[in-house]
C-alpha cells in the first residue's frame, strides 16, 4: 500500500511538471519584463501591428520550452542585455502562457 501511495504520489508530481513548464517563473513578472525591455518594438518591425504576429505564425521558429529559453537568448543579445536565469523563468512563463501554451 505504501509504494502505491508513493507511486501515485510521484504521478502526481510529475503531471504538475508536465503542466507547468517554467514552473519558477512568474508569468506578471514577466509581462512587465515584456514591457520593460521593449520586446514588442523588434517583433512590430518584423511583423507589422503591435507584433503578437510572431508568436502565432505558422512558421514560427519556436515549438517547444527548450527552444523558447534559445530564442529568447538571442532576442536578449538583439537588445544588448544579458538576461537573468529568473529573468528567462519570467518571460518564457509569460509568454507559455500567452502565446505557447506549452505543457
Amino acid at each position: 500500500m505504501k509504494k502505491f501511495l508513493l507511486a501515485l504520489a510521484l504521478l502526481s508530481l510529475s503531471g504538475i511538471a508536465l503542466a507547468n513548464p517554467f514552473p519558477k517563473g512568474n508569468a506578471q513578472t514577466g509581462q512587465q519584463l515584456f514591457a520593460k525591455y521593449d520586446c514588442s518594438s523588434c517583433h512590430k518591425g518584423k511583423m507589422g501591428g503591435d507584433g503578437s504576429a510572431i508568436f502565432t505564425r505558422a512558421n514560427r521558429t519556436v515549438s517547444s520550452p527548450d527552444e523558447l529559453l534559445v530564442q529568447m537568448e538571442r532576442c536578449s543579445g538583439a537588445i544588448g542585455k544579458s538576461l537573468s536565469g529568473q529573468e528567462k523563468q519570467d518571460l518564457a512563463a509569460y509568454l507559455n502562457k500567452t502565446y505557447y501554451r506549452f505543457k
